[in-house]
């Protein structure tokens, strides 16, 4: 189970998260609501370890993956170097079957800037994936994408979702991508940002059709 308890996280003096507190269990997953600039990738970030600079506690597993909006690859490597220079112990067979699934199969050996950004976040979604994550961390995965290609990349995550069932944090200012996705919703609001009451999303959508 994922443990998260933010009482404060300030930049200097501006205090930009108060009382932030959740539990995910493995198989769930929660989609992350609010405007652009309120707080929700640094709440990631507190959550994945990358910023131990918080007053609160984190508990998650060691097991852990992110899906950043930019890809983050390592351009001069091969796409299937990407996954096994994060996963050292996986064997090349495995990498390539995972490539597959992400509709890669034919682009394992070339690289980064031979591929489309929609491929690139494929590739990101596979090296996440290939190491079977007990925590998935998604921040804004699907931004600056086009509809269909967009529509193509959640449909893909919400398959591999399925099959490995981390417990999944996920980023978005779009409503319905949450809808796709997530079991429930944590909404930021506020300055310092904090919690609007979490709801489901068929409740969310139950509110919004009254």
């Amino acid at each position: 189970m994922i443990s998260v308890d933010i009482r404060t996280k300030s930049f200097g003096p501006t205090r930009v998260l108060k009382d932030v507190a959740f539990e995910l269990q493995r198989g769930q997953c929660l989609a992350i609501l609010g405007k652009s600039g309120i707080g929700k990738s640094t709440l990631l970030r507190l959550v994945a370890g990358i910023d131990p600079d918080f007053e609160g506690t984190v508990s998650r597993p060691e097991a852990m993956a992110i899906v950043f909006q930019e890809p983050t690859l390592l351009l001069w490597r091969r796409a299937i170097d990407n996954i096994l220079i994060i996963h050292p112990r996986l064997e090349e067979t495995a990498a390539r079957d995972m490539l597959a699934k992400v509709g890669l199969a034919d682009k394992a050996d070339m690289y980064p800037r031979q591929l489309s950004l929609g491929q690139q976040r494929r590739l990101s979604l596979a090296r996440a994936f290939a190491g079977r994550p007990e925590l998935l961390i998604l921040d804004e995965p699907f931004a600056s994408l086009d509809k269909a290609t967009a529509a193509d990349m959640i449909a893909l995550t919400r398959t591999l979702i399925s099959e490995v069932a981390p417990a999944t944090l996920f980023v978005t200012h779009e409503k319905d991508e949450a809808r796709q996705l997530a079991d429930r919703t944590l909404e930021l609001a506020g300055s310092p940002a904090t919690v609007v009451p979490d709801c489901r999303i068929m409740e969310f959508e139950r509110e919004e059709a009254s």
